[in-house]
């Protein structure tokens, strides 16, 4: 019986409800390992492989970085599980304790932008994906179509969430494990060959595959806090989402080696393979699991500013407002949106994790709605968005890139090639936070 309890919670509808504690560690390693299996990671590859758009890297540094970038984000995502699960606040109000409650304000709206825009490349995918599905056909349906249909699921899955991760756990994960290996070993047989490359820009290939894991940190309390336990939802993001990850991005490089380099044809090899279109379409279909996410955090996220908003009609509202938004979005400023991620949460993280578990802040932490505001923790957090821009790749943005030229020119300073973003971003963010952590605002 009380299996059948367990089984059969839900997730709050407002935060003044408790969360349950329903979710184990398989059900969060599978929820992670779906999330690190993404139709956008197949075509971001080129990114992974070419970051710098003039020095390819080797199939040997290009996996390399995979692996590395993966593990340091995925370590990143799953330490910032750890307070949802201890305090059972979702991630925008855990953030209460670090910047205060109305302070918190600032990271929340930059939040909802940046799963808005998750969410509307997610549902883009899937009609881009869809569409080279029913093309194998001879079939010919309009993209937004698509764009509706996938929309209208990922709705629905927000409507009962945690049934959503044990819908991912006992069904989907299987068969998305079977069709990666199915294209895996198409892909070898077919002789996938990368070419030629260096490991001169394997810096900012890590710092690509870092913004894509961390790009995560802002939701991963969402789930977190319904977790068991803090091992459990550790090891099940650092678990589930590396093996993941890595696997879904070599799939992508093995594509791409098969299609010249080319995005516009990345999803060829799939759906050319004997039964391609029946695999890859299992594929296409999980992928509403990373628009569900999304909606569902942005969600939580809109509830830090209207707490006692049912959650139900929230998600309806931003499932209606993605969808749409879905449907005027392209993948040109995907990589530049991967950046500007990492560059505003990679610093935020930082000072997160140095506060909580290296200043004490585990033992006062306030999330409640009267949390003081923390005007100094923002001081970390800024200097870290400001080194990940002089360190990092510039977006071809060109009023943004002509700025941080020119700071850059101002201060003498040009990156050298091994320099990490990401890393840079966080080390300064910690040690800033580490200084002036002790001090009360």
């Amino acid at each position: 019986m009380a299996r059948v309890v367990v089984e059969s919670v839900e997730a709050p509808l407002t935060l003044d409800e408790a969360p349950p504690k329903a979710l184990g560690v398989l059900d969060q390693g599978a929820l992670w390992a779906n999330l690190g299996v993404s139709l956008l990671g197949f075509s971001g590859a080129v990114a992974l492989v070419n970051p710098l758009g003039d020095r390819p890297l080797s199939f040997v540094a290009a996996l390399t970085a995979a692996v590395v970038g993966s593990l340091v984000g995925t370590a990143m995502v799953g330490l910032a599980a750890i307070p949802g699960t201890r305090t059972g606040a979702p991630a925008m109000v855990l953030l209460r304790g670090l910047f205060g409650a109305k302070l918190s304000y600032l990271p929340t709206v930059l939040n909802i932008v940046q799963m808005l825009g998750w969410g509307a490349f997610e549902l883009w995918v899937i009609a881009q994906g869809a569409k080279a599905i029913a093309g194998t056909m001879g079939v010919t349906v309009p993209d937004p179509v698509w764009v509706i249909i996938g929309g209208a699921i990922t709705t629905a899955l927000t409507i009962r969430p945690l049934g959503a991760v044990r819908l991912l756990r006992r069904y989907v994960t299987v068969g998305v494990i079977v069709s990666m290996v199915y294209f895996g070993y198409v892909f070898w047989q077919r002789g996938a060959e990368l070419g030629s490359g260096s490991w001169e820009a394997f810096a900012p290939s890590v710092d690509y595959v870092i913004a894509l894991s961390v790009s995560w940190v802002p939701l991963a309390a969402d789930f977190s806090r319904f977790s068991r336990s803090s091992r459990a939802a550790f090891g099940g993001v650092v678990g589930g989402y590396t093996i993941a990850q890595v696997a879904c991005l070599t799939l992508g490089i093995a594509a791409m080696a098969l299609v010249g380099n080319d995005p516009a044809k990345v999803w060829d090899p799939f759906v050319a393979a004997s039964f391609g279109a029946v695999f890859f379409g299992i594929l296409v279909l999980r992928e509403t699991d990373q628009s569900f996410v999304n909606v569902y955090s942005t969600t939580m996220s809109v509830q830090n500013l209207m707490p006692r908003v049912d959650r139900r009609i929230i998600s309806g509202v931003v499932g209606a407002f993605v969808t749409l938004l879905a449907i005027f979005v392209n993948a040109d400023t995907y990589a530049a949106f991967l950046g500007i991620i990492g560059a505003v949460f990679v610093p935020m993280f930082a000072v997160l994790v140095v506060d909580y578990f290296l200043l004490g802040g585990a033992a006062r932490w306030d999330v409640s709605e009267r949390a003081p505001s923390r005007w100094l923790m923002v001081l970390p957090w800024a200097l870290g968005f400001c080194a990940w821009w002089l360190l990092g790749a510039l977006p071809q943005v060109p009023w943004w890139e002509s700025l941080w030229m020119g700071i850059r020119n101002g201060l003498g300073f040009t990156p050298a090639p091994w320099m990490s973003a990401a890393l840079g971003s966080f080390l300064v963010a910690a040690l800033v936070t580490l200084l002036v952590g002790r001090r009360r605002t």
